[in-house]
């Protein structure tokens, strides 16, 4: 093996006196894809941070090829071939795809920027990753979020990396467009480049890398090569402890009061028929490959989309809430956790504390005015329930962890006491112990007697955690699974609608 492409030394640095790396050594090469391992909080996002210029290191170096480096910023470590694709995409969502692709150097043209010459860049790098459906010059704002992120790949590559970093960029793609990107990995490693991969999904970790690196506490624990370390040592020393149950036992099943009944559930074509019951204090999962109406059925049923038809009764009213307002304030309260905290579940810039009271407000104020005591004592509350860990509630709540924000946008919704509690994929980009930890809560809070509709794009999690999963297909329901019969291989037919082949 030639000699490390990035190596770090001794490096340590510090928020507000809390340590996010201290005294790490880490090495990494050209034409190798090298996973970066750890429980959200371990040191990974800091970690890609220092190496691709948006930190400084307090102590230590980096050498790029062997020569000691200090990036001014970004653009300084991508002008050294240093590419990262953040977890939270960089695109501007009312700029073109095109200018999106070439915002750091578009094509010019006697001075002004070349438009023709920016949509043909656009094209290219777009059929690289297997993405000739997107328009150029569509508005990103406009494309779901699985094509935002194939777009977030075309973007990194239009940079020519000798070390792409990837942060979970997998976690919000369809099946076909991460097997788009596992191909895409194999000829970047056959170029030279070193691709530096964030991923909580353990099964693509071992399809696509060559080396592992294990972080815990702001420390490098171990790297080592594939296959020398089992799944369950790998998640010892992520976590530092050894994991038993997965997933928390299931009650029996039993007959249940129904909390939602759809009966035909149609918008525009995306939802073509839904019927469904879910009932109280039951955990009830959606399957389904990408895209085919899950995310618009959550929304239906929060008061997002206007046009919805067919029959729905919740509760013991009738109709679907008339805006998300609505729908947390009414008779039975109902919640979203959404399928994109970044963007749609939190305010990045504004504060942990800000954000847990931000859909209770009415709870912890009188008469227009806020009630410091209430408002001091449900933060503390949300902060205890979830376990989150922080230096300060008045820290923005962009600088917290993936996982540490996901607890977040759990905390604020749990602060309406809802009745019902609407989850798209809410487990995707966070690691194995903060999964484990929302599994636990799902349970408690069924037990409780909530009710829990729940899409996931892993099937592991629908079996494991739902009482009953339907499947849609198309934007309607294909296949109810009850107790023994939700499994891998009937929710995967179900997802390809030819379960009646299979029987």
């Amino acid at each position: 093996m030639q000699g490390p492409i990035v190596e770090l030394s001794d490096v340590s640095i510090s928020f507000a006196g809390v340590k996010a790396l201290e005294g790490v050594d880490f090495a990494c090469h050209a034409g190798t894809t090298h996973a970066i391992l750890g429980e959200n909080g371990a040191g990974k996002s800091t970690l890609i941070k220092t190496i691709s210029g948006v930190l400084k290191p307090d102590t230590g170096s980096i050498a790029v090829n062997g020569r000691e480096v200090r990036f001014a910023g970004p653009a300084e470590a991508a002008d050294a071939g240093i590419v990262c694709m953040f977890q939270e995409l960089s695109l501007i969502p009312d700029l073109s795809v095109a200018d999106n692709i070439s915002l750091q150097r578009p094509p010019r043209h006697m001075g002004l920027i070349d438009r023709r010459a920016q949509i043909a860049r656009a094209e290219a790098l777009l059929a690289r990753v297997r993405c000739e459906d997107v328009d150029p010059r569509a508005m990103v704002r406009d494309l779901s979020l699985s094509r935002r992120q194939m777009v977030e790949v075309a973007k990194a590559l239009g940079r020519d990396p000798k070390v792409l970093i990837l942060d979970e960029a997998t976690s919000a793609l369809t099946q076909k467009d991460v097997e788009t990107i596992y191909g895409l990995l194999d000829e970047l490693r056959a170029d030279g480049v070193c691709s530096l991969f964030i991923s909580h999904r353990m099964h693509e970790v071992e399809a696509l890398c060559d080396r592992l690196s294990v972080f815990r506490n702001g420390r490098h624990v171990e790297t080592f090569g594939k296959g020398e370390r089992s799944d369950a040592e790998i998640v010892r020393l992520m976590i530092g402890r050894d994991v038993t149950a997965k997933f928390p036992p299931k009650p029996a099943p039993k007959e249940r009061e129904p909390v939602i009944r759809l009966e035909e559930l149609r918008w525009e074509n995306r939802l073509n028929g839904v019927s469904l019951s879910l009932g109280k204090g039951e955990i009830l999962g959606i399957g389904g490959l990408d895209g085919q109406g899950q995310k618009e059925l959550l929304l239906a049923l929060f008061g997002v989309l206007k046009g919805v038809e067919g029959k729905v009764t919740v509760g013991e009213g009738d109709g679907l809430a008339a805006s998300p307002h609505a729908a947390k304030t009414g008779r039975n309260r109902i919640a979203l956790i959404p399928e994109d905290r970044k963007t749609e579940g939190l305010m990045l810039s504004l504060s942990i504390a800000d954000n847990i009271v931000a859909a209770a407000l009415d709870k912890v104020s009188g008469r227009g005015v806020l009630d410091q005591a209430r408002l001091d004592a449900a933060i503390a509350e949300g902060m205890e329930r979830l376990q989150i860990k922080a230096g300060s509630t008045e820290d923005a709540v962009k600088t917290l962890s993936g996982g540490n924000q996901q607890k977040v946008v759990l905390a604020k919704w749990l602060m309406i006491a809802p009745d019902v509690i609407l989850m798209n994929d809410p487990t995707r980009g966070i690691d194995v112990g903060t999964k484990q930890e929302i599994f636990r809560m799902m349970r408690a809070l069924a037990d409780e007697g909530k009710s829990i509709l729940f899409y996931s794009s892993d099937y592991a999690e629908l079996i494991g955690c739902s009482d009953r999963v339907i499947v849609l297909y198309d934007g309607r329901v294909v296949s109810e699974l009850t107790g023994e019969a939700i499994t891998e291989e009937a929710i995967v037919a179900a997802s390809l609608n030819i379960q009646g082949e299979m029987a």
